[in-house]
């Protein structure tokens, strides 16, 4: 929009390191002599070439941590508007496939699901399945957003990172700190671990990964007097990477509108690896998640391979405020 020409908006994009594709055809390429191949491969330009086309004067900035990049960009586009130095952040990650490289190094690492499916936290799990994706979300204060009239679809109450440091193998999750940053979240936003109602996981469907995260969860929200359900994008769109942790917002932004959290795809059996636990459910059907006394919440999970962690503390959009009708004019 051009009446945002000049103004403070930011644009943080997560973007991982192996999505060096286009490049990689550029570089083989008859055409490899391009006056444009470093802007057009580049992964800064991704942020910057939107900027530079809208003419917005905030940070713009391309970010990887992995899988966790896009949630990464999202908790750095939150810090900015939490210090003042934007009005506005474009936010979210990108991911496209347009070669096999990678695809080989993974499968020869032993990451891949068999027959092509997540199947998050279920006994068959046996790993993940990579795909393509884009997912923005906009960014305002909720003061400036309601002073602006603008139409809310959720607040993010808190958003917290953190990393690995020395887990068990470089990429190799680990749960404690899983547990932190899940609590860091909690306590910036000062709610009680008792009120989030529903996860959206990180969730890979990987035999290693899904013990660690489900443990991890059950130890930092505690023992609960309602059920937490507990769900993962991964199992309806696969992996993407870069676009994985936008892609988990959406759709819990998406369950909160609707009223209700859809069932984990491919899921029939509790992982043995994972302890039965009554109050989290891993649901099999559709879930009401209709509105009452108290605001619903829920989290967001996003972890990278190289050990970033990221979770954002989300909340239904408060009520709109009943506007007057005009009085008739007779």
């Amino acid at each position: 929009s051009t009446r945002l020409s000049g103004s403070r908006t930011g644009v943080f994009v997560g973007v991982c390191s192996h999505s060096m594709d286009y490049y990689i055809l550029e570089k083989d390429a008859a055409s490899s002599g391009s006056t444009y191949i470093g802007t057009g491969t580049a992964h800064n330009i991704i942020a910057g070439r939107l900027s530079y086309i809208f003419d917005w004067r905030g940070p713009s900035i391309a970010v990887d941590t992995a899988c966790s990049s896009s949630l990464t960009a999202i908790h750095l586009a939150v810090q900015s508007l939490r210090a003042g130095e934007t009005d506005l952040c474009v936010a979210g990650g990108v991911n496209v496939l347009l070669t096999p490289e990678f695809t080989i190094h993974a499968s020869e690492m032993d990451m891949f699901a068999p027959d092509g499916r997540c199947k998050p936290f279920d006994a068959r799990a046996d790993g993940f399945v990579r795909s393509e994706g884009c997912g923005v979300v906009l960014l305002k204060r909720l003061r400036d957003a309601q002073a602006d009239n603008n139409r809310i679809l959720a607040v993010i109450r808190a958003s917290a990172a953190n990393q690995d440091g020395r887990s068990n193998g470089l990429t190799a999750p680990n749960g404690l700190s899983q547990q932190a940053v899940i609590r860091q979240a909690l306590a910036q936003a000062n709610v009680p671990a008792r009120a989030v109602s529903y996860i959206e996981t990180h969730g890979t469907g990987t035999v290693l990964g899904d013990p660690i995260e489900a443990e991890s969860i059950f130890a930092a929200l505690g023992r609960r007097d309602t059920p937490c359900f507990i769900g993962s994008a991964k199992a309806n769109i696969g992996h993407t990477e870069g676009a994985a942790g936008v892609a988990g917002l959406i759709k819990t932004v998406l369950s909160l509108q609707h009223d209700a959290i859809p069932p984990l795809c491919h899921f029939r059996k509790l992982s043995p690896h994972i302890p039965q636990r009554e109050d989290f459910v891993f649901p099999t059907a559709l879930q009401p998640w209709p509105r009452g006394g108290q605001p619903r919440r829920a989290g967001v999970s996003s972890f990278g391979w190289s050990g970033t962690n990221v979770h954002l503390l989300l909340e239904e959009a408060p009520a709109e405020p009943q506007r007057k009708s005009a009085p008739p004019d007779h």
